[in-house]
């Protein structure tokens, strides 16, 4: 769909400077339309049809974005911070400057998170009300047991009081440290090792492998991301 636009409001929004930084290169001659130089900030332009250029290189205009990046531990689920890297800094084939992530995963936990720009589509997915699963692989220490997966189904008291809603647990392997698949319907704050912890049970690794249809793509290394495909995009948006 075509959209009328700012040109100062298309270059910043692309990441090519913050909206004083980009009328600073249009007076200074720097920015072509169509083919001729623009030294007027507010010039409307048509977003599809407008060619715009910065020194002479292509500025696409992308209105959304949607990668998968598979998060690795160590990064924290936000747009920026003083002190730890962003999921939002691994995406570097980025062309927008406001994508962030669909929801949080813990610093230590790794796995399927979902960028985008696509607010609309991010509340769809992360509304209670709605039911998408998210699907969890752990390794637990301590025995994961039939009562558990009982306690799981029923829905787990946390510490504040809070109840979940009712989670399926599948134990892949019981042992001193069980491996395990489980899959929420919210997104508490530490939920799954919350709701372990009432368990008497400690979870020691955590990664997300899927989010409604969205499947983690295994060939992701942790760090590395890609673009949804039109058939991922198609299934989310469901």
């Amino acid at each position: 769909m075509n959209e009328s636009v700012r040109l100062d409001k298309y270059l910043a929004s692309m990441g090519k400077g913050t909206r004083s930084e980009v009328k600073g290169y249009i007076r200074k001659g720097r920015v072509k339309v169509d083919g001729k130089v623009v030294k007027s900030s507010d010039l409307k332009l048509d977003s599809v049809k407008s060619e715009v250029y910065l020194d002479n290189t292509k500025v696409e205009y992308v209105t959304y974005e949607y990668y998968m990046l598979n998060k690795p531990a160590g990064v924290i689920s936000a747009t920026t911070d003083n002190y730890n890297k962003t999921v939002v800094e691994l995406i570097t084939d980025s062309k927008n400057k406001d994508i962030f992530p669909v929801g949080r995963l813990d610093k230590d936990t790794e796995g399927l998170l979902l960028i985008t720009n696509d607010g609309d589509l991010a509340h769809r997915l992360l509304s209670p009300k709605n039911h998408v699963g998210k699907v969890y692989y752990a390794r637990v220490q301590g025995l994961v047991t039939k009562n558990d997966v009982e306690q799981f189904a029923e829905g787990i008291k946390l510490d504040d009081d809070f109840t979940t809603l009712p989670a399926q647990l599948k134990i892949i392997e019981a042992g001193e440290i069980s491996t395990i698949e489980v899959t929420i319907y919210e997104g508490k704050f530490h939920q799954i090792k919350r709701m372990f912890e009432s368990v008497d049970k400690e979870v020691i690794y955590l990664k997300r492998v899927s989010m409604g249809n969205l499947i983690l793509d295994e060939t992701l290394a942790p760090g590395e991301f890609r673009e949804l495909t039109k058939e991922e995009l198609a299934m989310i948006k469901k």
